[in-house]
């Protein structure tokens, strides 16, 4: 597991830079974390990294925003869903075998729906308004942040 600590915003999204630039086509994040935890935030870093210039909003209302760049993004949220089902009715199969990059926000509801080699990243706030940001299954290689 990586551990990592941001103090700000800016920091989070630094770190989803770093881990923006190791993805690689077909990479499934399932993100993890309370309300405001900061998943839109780290989700806006990488989208940078793969060189998207819309403005990424948490897809909390329409379920799944669809990004273009260096390969497509998909952004889902799953905290609406009632369960796996809904998820699997979603049609989802295409963009998480697809040739893009799959962020799951609220992902702890169909982890059982998600491929095995699933990243999972969980984020904690801190009482001091900082992030505990843990990685696991991680395997793209080193991830270079200063903490």
């Amino acid at each position: 597991m990586l551990t990592f600590h941001t103090k700000s915003a800016d920091e989070t999204i630094e770190l989803g830079r770093k881990i923006g630039a190791l993805l690689k086509k077909g990479d499934v994040i399932a993100m993890q974390g309370t309300l405001a935890a900061g998943k839109t935030t780290i989700t806006k870093g990488i989208a940078q990294a793969l060189q998207i210039d819309d403005t990424i909003t948490s897809p909390t209302f329409c379920l799944i925003s669809e990004y273009h760049g260096k390969m497509p993004l998909y952004h889902m949220d799953v905290y609406r869903l009632e369960g796996a089902d809904d998820f699997i009715n979603l049609g989802t199969d295409d963009m998480i075998y697809g040739d893009g990059i799959c962020i799951i926000e609220w992902s702890e509801k169909i982890m059982d729906e998600l491929p095995s080699k699933t990243i999972t990243l969980k984020i904690t706030p801190q009482d001091d308004g900082s992030r505990l940001i843990e990685i696991d299954n991680w395997q793209n290689g080193e991830i270079t942040y200063k903490n």
